[in-house]
This record gives C-alpha cells, sequence and structure tokens, in this order.
C-alpha cells in the first residue's frame, strides 16, 4: 500500500511538472494589443495591418453594426474594402475594455464600447458600438476568430 502511495505521489508530481503555467496577465496584454493593432487598422484604412489581426477562416462568421452575417474572409475583406471606399477621417475612442483569457490560454474573449467617427461624404458621422471579440492563440500569435459589433437600440 506504501508503494502505490508513493508511485501516485510521484505520478501526480510528474503530471503537475508537465503542465505548462499560463501568465494569463500577460495573455490579457497581448490580446489587448491585437485589439488596438485592429483598431489602428480600420483609423488608417490598413488592409495589410487588419489582416494581420484577423483569422482567415472561410467558416468564420462575424457580425458587423448593420447587414447580414459576414462569413469567411473574403467576404470580410470585401466589406472592409468597401467600408474604406465610404468613410473618411475615421476615429476610434475606446473605452470599458474588458479582456478574459482562458486558463489554458487558448482561447479569449473580450468586451469593449466604441465611439466611432467618420466622414460619410460630406456629412460627419458618430455611432456608438458596442464590441465583443473571440480571439484564439494559434501556436505564439492570437488571432480574432469572431466579432459582433451592434448599437444600442433608440
Amino acid at each position: 500500500m506504501r508503494y502505490m502511495s508513493m508511485m501516485l505521489g510521484v505520478a501526480l508530481l510528474a503530471m503537475s511538472a508537465c503542465t505548462e503555467v499560463v501568465d494569463l496577465d500577460a495573455e490579457k496584454v497581448a490580446v489587448k494589443a491585437v485589439l488596438d493593432s485592429y483598431v489602428k487598422s480600420i483609423i488608417d484604412e490598413d488592409m495589410e495591418l487588419y489582416a494581420e489581426n484577423v483569422a482567415h477562416d472561410e467558416a468564420m462568421v462575424n457580425f458587423g453594426g448593420f447587414g447580414v452575417p459576414i462569413t469567411g474572409w473574403e467576404a470580410l475583406k470585401q466589406v472592409m474594402d468597401a467600408q474604406n471606399e465610404t468613410l473618411s477621417e475615421t476615429e476610434i475612442d475606446v473605452s470599458d475594455v474588458a479582456v478574459h483569457v482562458s486558463g489554458d490560454g487558448k482561447l479569449a474573449w473580450a468586451t469593449c464600447v466604441w465611439k466611432l467617427t467618420a466622414m460619410l461624404g460630406e456629412e460627419p458621422i458618430e455611432l456608438p458600438i458596442r464590441c465583443t471579440w473571440v480571439l484564439e492563440k494559434r501556436e505564439d500569435r492570437w488571432f480574432i476568430v469572431h466579432f459582433h459589433k451592434s448599437m444600442p437600440a433608440g
């Protein structure tokens, strides 16, 4: 019995030594950096930077502030190209950011509020946008795999 207890103890110790400890605070900072880069890509109309932050999955489904669901990378790219042609002088004020990372450090979700201002032709617009993000860590980088943007009713 003593031998079994000792073997169980050694096995548990070995298993815990193999478990990778995730620095959740560092991962939250990394996720926030991806979201900041995403915002910068929209402000600067920089599709190369935008593409670096978003997964290029064809099964990915996103929801913008208007319209139908956006399915796949190519459809998302078309939506963003059209947005870049339509809007100018875009600014985004980000507030109420909350980032959460799963215990294994492979999945993250975040929420924030945007105040987006831009010019739509000659007309200034201001949109309050609520944002929800899902990110996945692939190898050593975080990618946005889903977002949902909405505007408050009323």
